[in-house]
């Protein structure tokens, strides 16, 4: 996606959110100023993605310390809005922690709060720029140099993030680098966020693309026309446990099969040390009326009730190799992210993973 549309930004004045519930149709902006529509819009997707709700998170705390003082809220009214915000969606673990990285700047000030939040968003950029470099490297040099059939589900791409992407910032990568020769964007269910979103991302960066369902993913996988399938990550469990878009697990359990690799890029803010394993993360539940109609209409029986969770947890044993800021680890090889050390990933091999961010 070109510099032209930005997903997320502080104005000054309040904070400015590309409305993703209406691409790639139209582009839109929703300028917040008060909590309540911060917490709707988180909701309703219109900023989503783990790295953007992260900054999100953080301006969310600005927001509520300037709506406090033009409404006259105490501070016991200011921390339950904040409160709020930190716990509009369960799953993605970066927006509780964006929110937890600015609050002690509360007592300082808005400014403060903007600066800490804005540093989240410098932070992210930079942070998937290296993710990029980093997970290109590793794939050619695993699969080999050559224009590669990618794989992708969901949306990882710059509209999840701050800007570049980490799944798709991988991709761009490539494509950088003239090695994409094609990109299996999965539709998604039940937003269709990958036929929507990665597919209007990788038009715009010119990128080749084929959008297909979420059930025909794993035939595709297994019939051979995929080299490496590169997908993102809403939280990491500490044993290597990775939380995604729901289809993720049969994607992962396709390569398996296939022998091919499954890469989880995510920023190292995406991995939760306090939760052992995937049985710890929560799941979310979205309304059941997103699988139950389309356009407004009613596309199952009046009796049928329905089932909708948002994520699944993709075992460590299928995931080959999470990609982060820091470098690669290799999990399925035995590497977690609980073993990393002196502030960057290893390998496999126990040394520094990755090429040059």
């Amino acid at each position: 996606m070109s510099d032209d549309v930005r997903t997320i930004e502080w104005t000054g004045d309040g904070l400015r959110l590309l409305d993703q519930t209406v691409l790639p149709h139209r582009v839109e902006y929703l300028t917040v100023r008060d909590v309540d529509v911060l917490v709707d819009a988180i909701r309703r997707l219109v900023v989503r993605g783990a790295p953007a709700l992260g900054v999100a998170g953080g301006f969310g705390v600005a927001i509520a310390v300037r709506q406090a003082a033009r409404d006259g809220w105490d501070g016991a009214r200011r921390d339950a809005a904040i409160a709020r915000v930190r716990e509009a969606r369960p799953t993605a673990v970066n927006l509780a922690a964006g929110v937890d990285r600015v609050l002690p700047f509360v007592p300082a000030g808005e400014d403060a709060v903007v600066a800490e939040a804005q540093a989240i968003l410098d932070e992210d950029v930079r942070g998937n720029h290296a993710i990029g470099a980093f997970g290109a490297d590793w794939i050619l040099d695993r699969v080999g140099d050559r224009p590669l059939r990618v794989l992708t589900h969901c949306n990882a791409g710059a509209l999840a993030t701050a800007g570049w992407g980490t799944a798709l910032g991988v991709v761009r990568e490539l494509h950088g680098r003239g090695r994409v020769e094609l990109v299996y964007a999965d539709e998604t269910r039940p937003l269709l966020q990958g036929a929507r979103l990665t597919a209007w991302e990788l038009d715009r960066a010119g990128i080749p693309c084929v959008v297909q369902t979420d059930a025909a993913a794993p035939s595709t996988i297994l019939r051979g026309f995929v080299d490496v399938a590169v997908i993102g990550a809403d939280r990491v469990a500490a044993n290597g446990d990775t939380a995604n878009k729901i289809g993720s697990v049969g994607v992962a359990l396709a390569c398996a099969a296939a022998g091919i690799p499954l890469v989880v890029a995510a920023p190292w803010s995406t991995v939760d040390p306090s939760v052992p394993d995937g049985n710890g993360v929560p799941i979310e539940e979205r309304p059941a009326e997103e699988v139950l109609t389309w356009s407004g209409a009613r596309t199952a029986p009046a009796g049928a009730r329905g089932f909708n969770p948002a994520f699944d947890v993709t075992p460590a044993r299928l995931v080959t190799a999470l990609v982060t800021e820091t470098g690669v680890l290799e999990v399925s090889a035995g590497t977690t992210p609980s073993m990393r050390r002196g502030g960057s990933a290893v390998s496999s091999r126990g040394e520094g993973a990755g090429g040059g961010a």
